[in-house]
């Protein structure tokens, strides 16, 4: 579904604007994700749902979501050709939950390869522990702007079964069986395994940083 019209909310954040091509959320077929754009639109900003290559690349800020299974969530990135697009966007981009799995090397989800954003693999987590990770965890280590206003050990909301090792690009941590990277960052681009639209007011405060990078 592309839609080509912005609608730029005066309570918008100061730091964000509400100029130029405002925030999209890439809607690609991959989950349910009007509950991001609810999230948002409690910060007072309306966030376009878009496929649009153009529309996105004119973004001031992106999120890159997902929920489902990553080879089919990757091949419907291909034929839109948002598989090329992504990795080259300059604005600062966050990736949530699939969204952030998609941006790795690869998942062992579908013997999926990513996008090559972050340089760390999505492994299955094992019969050990009850999968898929559903509900709260804490998350610590934090590092980057985007966790200003958040302490450690922090809970975040959580849905899924494969994670992204631990690596030089995280900059958070949960332990779930094992520690694994729960975030993520290069250069301008971010991610989050955790739901910080389900995430009470941490997750909205999360939500607000992004918007202030």
């Amino acid at each position: 579904m592309i839609h080509k019209n912005k609608i730029h909310n005066s309570e918008q954040p100061s730091s964000f604007g509400g100029v130029g091509g405002g925030l999209v959320i890439i809607d690609y077929g991959a989950g349910n994700i009007k509950s991001i754009q609810f999230a948002f639109k409690r910060l007072g900003v309306d966030a376009v749902l878009s496929n649009n290559i153009d529309e996105i690349k004119a973004a001031d800020k992106v999120i890159f979501p997902g929920v489902g299974e990553a080879s089919s969530a990757m091949k419907m990135l291909q034929e839109s050709g948002l598989d090329k697009v992504i990795p080259t966007l300059a604005q600062p981009v966050l990736g949530i939950c699939l969204g952030m799995q998609l941006m790795c090397n690869s998942s062992e989800e579908g013997n999926t390869k990513g996008l090559g954003i972050f340089d760390v693999d999505v492994k299955k987590f094992s019969n050990a522990v009850k999968v898929p990770q559903m509900g709260w965890n804490v998350i610590y280590n934090l590092e980057s702007e985007l966790f200003a206003g958040i302490k450690e050990k922090e809970f975040m909301y959580l849905v899924h079964s494969f994670y992204a090792e631990e690596c030089a690009e995280s900059i958070a941590t949960t332990d779930y069986e094992i520690e694994y990277a729960s975030a993520l960052k290069k250069g301008n681009f971010y991610g989050v395994q955790f739901h910080p639209e389900k995430s009470s007011k941490s997750g909205e405060q999360i939500l607000k940083n992004f918007l202030n990078i």
